[in-house]
């Protein structure tokens, strides 16, 4: 009889109308081997050659603030520029290229270079919860703006250039590709059931709980059932908010509260500072109501079995589709299973 745990299969992600294949007969558990612990990264409070500390000069020559909580810039190598001029270039629809005009800007975390959103307490993260949400209704008001993308690229596994606390924001005159596909499949489910997709596939989990890795009254981190990477995550209000923006006191507070819970599970997992890609999807911001979008984040790392073994994508994944051998399941009960205190707190401690 067919099994979900034994058996080779396909799952479905309806977010995106995309398969990945699973394979747990690979690997019938977890691994249970050796943890590869790298040697702990000494990070100074405030590197004074560091381009993103207060009051150091950054490379474009502008001299940082004195801040003490959070700071916005403008990215000094933008890949987007608000002036390029509208264009657009097309042969016989084969050769096809537009113009794309918008703003990059990076959000300092915290003015200490020694910590990462893991570390800082609650209170911190909030205040950067309320500049996200500051950034994303003034960038998302420009007249070319269509859409708001706030991201985290963490660690230099994932091409993080700076160990500084910090994220991106990018203003986009376009919808990206991944987010125009989740608008299509939210918009189409929402038609058809006058509920959020996602408000949907959050009861079916909570009710499951095979899955769920930590949550509270308002937010959930689960691993998704069509999860591709090893310990790929994904954020889900449990209000149907359309953006960070819809959120209130209480929620922006709890928000804060569940990137705590789930960035520290991840640091614990192996003992280092986990690198992922993470970033929210939100409604566009070109006016529409768009009642069919429901916030949530996606988190993408890495890792596979320790600090140093990493998974890629290569072969079969390339060329056909997404493959994976640790179960959804199973990465939801090691994340589930580690300490809820940072590991670094406890070796401080003793």
């Amino acid at each position: 009889m067919f099994n979900l745990n034994d058996h080779p299969h396909r799952r479905y992600n309806p977010l995106t109308r995309e398969w990945v294949l699973v394979s747990p007969h690979r690997t019938q558990r977890p691994w249970q081997g050796q943890i590869e612990r790298p040697a702990q990264e000494q990070r100074p409070i405030h590197d004074p050659q560091c381009y993103l500390c207060p009051g150091n000069t950054r490379a474009g020559g502008t001299t940082n603030p004195q801040y003490e909580q959070t700071f916005v810039f403008t990215n000094d190598y933008a890949a987007l520029l608000s002036e390029s001029p509208d264009g657009s270039y097309n042969i016989g629809g084969l050769l096809h290229a537009e113009s794309e005009r918008g703003t990059c800007r990076v959000v300092c975390f915290s003015p200490r270079h020694d910590l990462t959103m893991a570390e800082m307490d609650v209170l911190s993260i909030t205040a950067v919860v309320e500049m996200w949400i500051e950034q994303y209704g003034e960038m998302g008001a420009q007249p070319l703006t269509n859409y708001v993308q706030i991201f985290e690229n963490r660690g230099a596994m994932m091409g993080a250039s700076n160990p500084h606390p910090h994220g991106q924001i990018w203003a986009t005159e376009h919808l990206p590709l991944n987010v125009a596909r989740e608008l299509e499949t939210q918009h189409d489910y929402y038609v058809e059931h006058e509920r959020t997709l996602l408000a949907d596939y959050l009861k079916l989990e909570l009710e499951a709980h095979e899955r769920l890795v930590c949550h509270n009254n308002h937010f959930v981190a689960l691993v998704p059932f069509w999860a591709v990477w090893p310990f790929e995550t994904m954020l889900i209000s449990r209000r149907p908010a359309g953006a960070l923006s819809d959120l209130d006191q209480n929620e922006r507070g709890a928000l804060a509260d569940i990137l705590k819970q789930l960035t520290t599970r991840y640091d614990n997992l192996f003992e280092v500072s986990f690198p992922y890609s993470m970033g929210f999807h939100q409604r566009p911001t070109d006016g529409g109501a768009y009642p069919e979008w429901h916030l949530h984040a996606h988190f993408y790392p890495p890792l596979l079995r320790s600090a140093t073994v990493r998974k890629f994508m290569v072969g079969f994944e390339l060329l056909a589709e997404p493959q994976r051998d640790i179960t959804p399941e199973q990465a939801a009960e090691r994340l589930r299973s580690v300490p809820e205190k940072h590991y670094r707190e406890e070796e401080e401690a003793t």
